[in-house]
């Protein structure tokens, strides 16, 4: 799990980072707030957030309302780091958007248990998403056999977006997931194989 750690204090900085990487994190690291912001600007920013409360540039609740402004397709897990223990403090601070929170000097076994507690939050998120692709892609196959497809009268071969036509058969077998078993029908058998026992020969 990549984890952002927004924090001034250089020793708690330090700290945090060796914490997250022993337990097989990659760390990136921010000694302000706006240097936060723009590292969330960047293309594969971590969604795993530790944020300091009170720092320079924009604080934690600052980068938390910011975070939540934007529009992702996954949602960041903010944890915030704070001295703060009024409860008052506490509401403002989810409200603000953050998820949880660690007080001030941390405990490490309680850090550790709330980062796993964002990182199941965060992987079933990615989990949820996958699976709304996969139903995108599913829907976008069978909406190809909604619309008017050009089927040659006589042969009832299907011409297909590259200006090529093929058997009906294959056409579905690429769009859907679709399997053939082959019959016959009561009106071909009669039509074609009129010496089969049972099979009446219709009038001319």
């Amino acid at each position: 799990m990549r984890i952002l750690v927004a924090e001034d204090n250089v020793g708690t900085r330090n700290m945090l980072k060796a914490r997250l990487q022993r337990w097989g994190h990659e760390v990136v690291c921010a000694a302000d707030g706006e240097e936060a912001w723009q590292t969330l600007q960047q293309e594969n920013a971590p969604n795993l957030l530790v944020l300091d409360w009170m720092m320079p540039g924009r604080s934690g609740l600052d980068l938390c309302r910011a975070v939540r402004a934007r529009e992702t397709a996954i949602t960041p897990y903010i944890i915030l780091l704070t001295g703060l223990v009024d409860k008052n403090d506490i509401v403002e601070g989810f409200e603000a958007g953050a998820n949880d929170y660690v007080t001030k000097p941390f405990n490490g076994a309680e850090l550790r248990a709330r980062i796993k507690t964002g990182q199941s939050i965060l992987e079933l998120q990615l989990s949820l998403a996958k699976r709304v692709a996969d139903l995108e892609a599913s829907l976008a196959h069978v909406r190809t056999l909604q619309g008017i497809l050009p089927i040659c009268m006589h042969c009832h071969k299907i011409r297909d977006d590259d200006e090529s036509w093929q058997k009906i058969e294959s056409y579905i077998l690429q769009h859907t997931d679709a399997q053939f078993s082959h019959g016959l029908c009561p009106e071909c058998l009669t039509e074609h194989y009129s010496w089969v026992d049972g099979a009446e020969k219709k009038p001319a």
